[in-house]
């Protein structure tokens, strides 16, 4: 663990003419017995050394497998600028050794995401602070089809006023997608009252019976799909 979370924090960013889509994530999951600790030491790490292009978004987990972690968002930025980082300084890396990471446990977790704008009906930095992730992982031979699925639902989620920003999975496991609900009203946007379900949607958009259609495909493009919440931690994040 300690080496995949030096990689990802051995590079500061430059600013390049290229458009910035890039997001790095780690999820890192504190001991029991230290989470006061630990997010005081991650507090003061993010807000001492992650600053300007290499600035944190810090989430905590609130439901999947993953509940109870953090997780962590640097960028966006450009795979240019990714290239080029070198270590923010030898204080920084001493500092996350030293007191970040020897109160963590368990494997963690490291990716990259690639903001999509096509297939999203929101822009990359238009936060909200409570978001829903859906991960998407496509069957061999299917990315391509799972993309055109995704494009099929952005007419849905405009339809609903839904803001979603589309990521693809980059060289972090297998291909697929995650989709983030971005929650402006909160978690009442979950409930069934608030808007139309998906399916109806689906059909007043494309027709009597095309949902259906649409699940089939899915099923036979799609190996796994899991969901979950998270809430944006702003007094742990970079200031």
């Amino acid at each position: 663990m300690k080496k995949l979370f030096f990689f990802f924090l051995l590079i500061p960013l430059f600013v390049t003419g290229q458009t910035k889509t890039v997001l790095t994530a780690n999820r890192l999951f504190s001991k029991n017995d230290k989470a006061v600790q630990f997010e005081k030491a991650l507090t003061s790490h993010a807000q001492k050394y992650h600053t300007g292009d290499v600035s944190w978004r810090v989430w905590s987990i609130e439901s999947g497998p993953d509940y109870g972690g953090y997780l962590i968002t640097e960028g966006p930025s450009t795979w240019d600028a990714l290239d080029g980082r070198g270590d923010i300084s030898d204080e920084h890396t001493a500092d996350w050794m030293n007191n970040v990471l020897p109160l963590t446990e368990g494997h963690g977790e490291g990716g990259y995401f690639v903001f999509q704008a096509d297939l999203s009906t929101v822009q990359l930095t238009d936060y909200a602070d409570k978001i829903v992730i859906n991960h998407i992982t496509a069957n061999p031979g299917k990315i391509a089809d799972v993309q055109e699925l995704t494009k099929k639902l952005k007419k849905v989620w405009e339809a609903g006023k839904e803001s979603v920003a589309v990521y693809s999975v980059m060289a972090s496991g297998e291909p697929g997608y995650i989709a983030v609900t971005r929650l402006r009203d909160g978690f009442k946007e979950l409930s069934v009252e608030y808007r139309k379900p998906l399916a109806a949607r689906y059909d007043e958009a494309y027709g009597e019976g095309a949902f259906d259609t649409w699940l089939k495909d899915y099923a036979e493009a799609v190996q796994h799909r899991w969901t979950e919440i998270l809430i944006y931690k702003p007094k742990l994040s970079s200031k």
